[in-house]
């Protein structure tokens, strides 16, 4: 396999009036070729950032990636790219598939001269090659009558045929890596559950490493095989997606499972929003962020920031629940219904 991606230490500010926001507090993680990754956590946690920072596309000012910060791909550090080597980057080397593909397709010009326009640029080929490419990335993501539908404009499109379409653009360079930005969002669940069994046909086949940005439990367990969970611009916990359904151990992480529905349930189960709000980033907690939350709370959980704990060699997690002379953990997951 190999390691493809390696972000070290990634920190992440924007300016604003009000002062200085910290988006992204050292976040680190690696992905292997082929593999499937999540990125979990509520809005603002700091996942579309992070994934932004691999893309490149944090606008500076306002925004800052700090110094130290590190993001490897293939063992080059792009943050020291220069304009050339950017454009080689994206679009060949990593795509990325925004939330909402109303405003990220271009509404004036035809499906299929979006798609051939990347590989006009990235592969060289002239418009008609170009052109014959883009049907068949749109056979390729399932577009019915694909040679009629790439003369159409985005508009005479429905939502899910155009996240297709987007996922027929970002792919059509057969880039390494695939970033999906809250790919279902916008969608209804049928749809959804379709643009995901899509991906993951598309991985098997293009064998490409795809990092699912989502804030929605329930879409990560059908194709991650790891889940990273964000709370407040840092990794509170990450494990393989079986350790991180079925024993998780990170009160945010409980919190995450207890507001996704539940099909197998016998008995009919509320679902339970995370009381309180994120802390504010401009002067972040320095204790654990995600004290001021959790009905687990302890006075040490204000004052200092809880250590990794190594559960497995792949799983971890950033809570004081689990030093020796905290109150005993598997009591709280079991009463918390811990997994799903």
């Amino acid at each position: 396999m190999g390691k493809l991606l390696e972000v070290k230490n990634l920190r992440v500010s924007y300016h604003t009036y009000a002062g200085e926001v910290q988006s992204v507090r050292g976040v680190s993680f690696e992905l292997d070729r082929g593999e499937s990754i999540a990125i979990v956590g509520e809005s603002g946690c700091g996942k579309t950032v992070t994934s932004k920072s691999i893309m490149g596309l944090i606008q500076t000012p306002p925004g800052e990636i700090k110094e130290g910060s590190q993001i490897l791909f293939d063992g080059r550090d792009i943050l020291k790219f220069s304009k050339k080597e950017w454009q080689q980057y994206r679009g060949a080397e990593v795509s990325m598939i925004f939330q909402d593909p109303m405003t990220s397709l271009n509404p004036t010009m035809k499906i299929g001269n979006q798609i051939a326009e990347s590989l006009i640029i990235h592969r060289g080929m002239n418009k008609k090659q170009a052109f014959e490419e883009a049907v068949r990335m749109l056979e390729l993501v399932n577009i019915p009558n694909a040679r009629s539908r790439a003369n159409q404009y985005p508009h005479q499109f429905s939502g899910g045929m155009r996240q297709r379409a987007m996922i027929a653009i970002a792919l059509a360079c057969n880039p390494k890596i695939l970033i999906a930005d809250e790919p279902t969002t916008a969608l209804d669940v049928t749809i959804q559950a379709q643009i995901i069994e899509l991906m993951k046909d598309l991985q098997k086949k293009l064998g490409t490493a795809i990092i699912l940005i989502t804030h929605d439990l329930g879409v990560v367990a059908d194709i991650a095989q790891k889940v990273i969970v964000m709370y407040a611009g840092q990794i509170v916990e990450r494990g393989n997606a079986d350790e991180l359904f079925y024993s998780p151990r990170h009160p945010y992480t409980w919190s995450l499972l207890k507001a996704v529905p539940r099909l197998d349930s016998e008995k009919k189960e509320d679902l339970v929003s995370i009381q309180g709000t994120p802390p504010d980033l401009i002067a972040p907690p320095k204790g654990c962020p995600f004290a001021s939350r959790c009905k687990y709370c302890m006075q040490i959980c204000k004052e200092q920031a809880p250590p990794v704990t190594k559960i497995s060699d792949t799983h971890e997690a950033s809570c004081w629940l689990h030093h020796p002379l905290a109150p005993r953990v598997d009591e709280i997951a079991v009463e918390t219904g811990g997994g799903l």
